[in-house]
């Protein structure tokens, strides 16, 4: 929590973004266990059919077992490596979507992110005099006691409510097969699990909304703070301003040496110009040389002009290729006739004779 006074303005995109770079998000550890657990349960209702045959099998391997067999060293660990594959084969794909369940959960609090920061070494972590205050005068230290305190709490009294209420059914268990026993066995887990994950759901969403108010207290920002970052985006906006000038000038001044190159320049016949070439072996269409409007249209037809490069006003021609255009590109094929009959007329012209500017 922030503990600075002066810090009471809430963090700008840039701040937030800043500590996003260094990995510091806010998520709550518990939403993420509550909600594997109940996915886990979820999973365990609909493989409970395959669970239950794995039961029924290892009870019926090791609940049959001959009195007369010698339990050597050699047997004992086979029987453990047996019952291991077993629980490891009842389990597995559980266990697996609790992981992903974990990991969707992750990224659905933290959003997309990737950072290399958390990794790198810092000397502040190994102060001992920062750890005290970490874990003695740190808010955050007694939340996550309270949390594991009341998650002890839960867990330990979920299984003491069940045993004490089914008290009554277990003398019955002794005239049941393998398989009541393993149905019996499934559903307590399941209802034990049920009685603690209720508080843990609720624990999870009490967490996340602390942990997000406490990741906005602690990113908070003093006036002071907020001028100093203005400033600092202003001087970048305005480099990146200049920057963006220079290259829109390189631009123009290569858009511009391209003009003399051109088989006709479409004028709006004032404000719009627009530079084509058509050659077949370069593209299948007219291609846009050159475009501006006012000054920069101005300067297109003095230097077609200067090189003789003929110049035709056509209002809807150039409205319609300076906004469906950009430098480089191929004109529409819907405006192919109409620029079509232009240079066709060029060329007839300079066949005779003349340019016929």
């Amino acid at each position: 929590m922030a503990s600075d006074p002066s810090k009471t303005e809430q963090a700008t995109p840039k701040r937030i973004e800043d500590a996003r770079k260094k990995g510091n998000v806010a998520k709550s550890q518990e939403v993420g266990k509550a909600i594997s657990i109940l996915a886990g349960l979820t999973a365990l209702s609909f493989w409970m059919v395959q669970v239950g045959r794995e039961m029924m099998s290892i009870f019926r391997r090791y609940l049959t077992v001959s009195p007369d067999i010698e339990l050597t060293d050699t047997r004992l660990v086979a029987m453990g490596l047996d019952l291991a594959a077993s629980m490891g084969k009842m389990l597995l794909p559980v266990m697996l979507l609790m992981v992903v369940v974990q990991i969707v959960v992750l990224r659905w609090q933290v959003g997309k992110l990737w950072t290399t920061e958390v990794f790198q070494f810092k000397w502040e972590r190994f102060n001992p005099v920062n750890g005290l205050k970490r874990m003695f005068a740190s808010l955050q230290t007694f939340v996550r006691l309270g949390k594991s305190i009341l998650q002890a709490i839960c867990i330990g009294i979920a299984p003491i409510l069940v045993v004490k209420g089914e008290f009554e059914n277990f003398p019955g268990l002794y005239h049941m097969d393998a398989g009541g026993i393993t149905v019996y066995i499934l559903t307590m887990g399941a209802k034990v699990t049920t009685y603690a994950l209720i508080p843990m759901i609720v624990i999870a969403a009490a967490d996340l909304i602390y942990q997000r108010w406490e990741y906005a207290e602690n990113l908070k920002m003093s006036k002071d703070e907020l001028k100093d970052e203005r400033k600092q985006m202003e001087g970048d906006m305005f480099i990146k301003g200049k920057m963006r000038q220079k290259m829109m000038a390189m631009s123009s001044k290569r858009m511009l040496q391209d003009v003399p190159k051109a088989d006709v320049v479409i004028t709006n016949p004032t404000h719009i110009a627009l530079a084509l070439r058509y050659n077949a072996e370069e593209a299948p269409a007219p291609v846009v040389l050159a475009k501006g409007a006012d000054k920069v249209a101005e300067r297109i037809k003095e230097i077609a002009r200067e090189h003789k490069v003929p110049i035709r006003e056509n209002k809807p021609l150039a409205r319609a290729l300076y906004k469906q255009t950009e430098i480089g590109d191929m004109i529409p094929a819907e405006l192919f006739q109409a620029v079509a009959i232009i240079l066709a007329q060029i060329w007839k012209s300079k066949n005779r004779g003349g340019a016929g500017q």
